[in-house]
């Protein structure tokens, strides 16, 4: 296959195709014109790769996974751990977001959204501290 029919075949973009290539998480064969020339296997990684980055892990996590992926010698420990671990990260996340969007839902409340200059939001992100209204 050539990289736009492995790239219709697995959903990747043909420019994400190219950039797992240059940094190493796939090789495909070169045919004589110098064209990739993807195999299933190629094409198997690939949406091994993509599936993974859809779900939030790091390159270097999906180097390691893809890696324990083709070791039938690996232990499911290796491969839970990195999930676990990325799982943390997640949830660390999350409870970032939650304090963001309490803060900005206050900051909205506060702020009048008039034809005042006086404004909380303003005020905050400029680190002053908020003037009576």
């Amino acid at each position: 296959m050539n990289i736009g029919e492995v790239s219709r075949a697995i959903g990747l973009p043909a420019k994400t195709i190219r950039y797992y290539e240059d940094i190493g998480l796939v090789q495909p064969a070169r045919g004589a014109n110098g064209y990739r020339d993807f195999n299933e296997q190629d094409a198997h990684k690939l949406a091994f790769l993509g599936r993974s980055r859809s779900l939030g892990f790091s390159i270097d996590d999906c180097r390691t996974l893809l890696s324990l992926y083709e070791d039938r010698g690996r232990a499911s420990a290796d491969v839970k751990a990195i999930a676990a671990e990325h799982l943390q990260r997640i949830t660390l996340k999350i409870d970032e977001l939650k304090e963001l969007k309490i803060t900005l839902e206050e900051l909205v409340t506060r702020c009048h959204g008039d034809d005042r200059p006086d404004c909380p939001i303003l005020n905050d992100l400029s680190g002053h501290e908020a003037r009576p209204s």
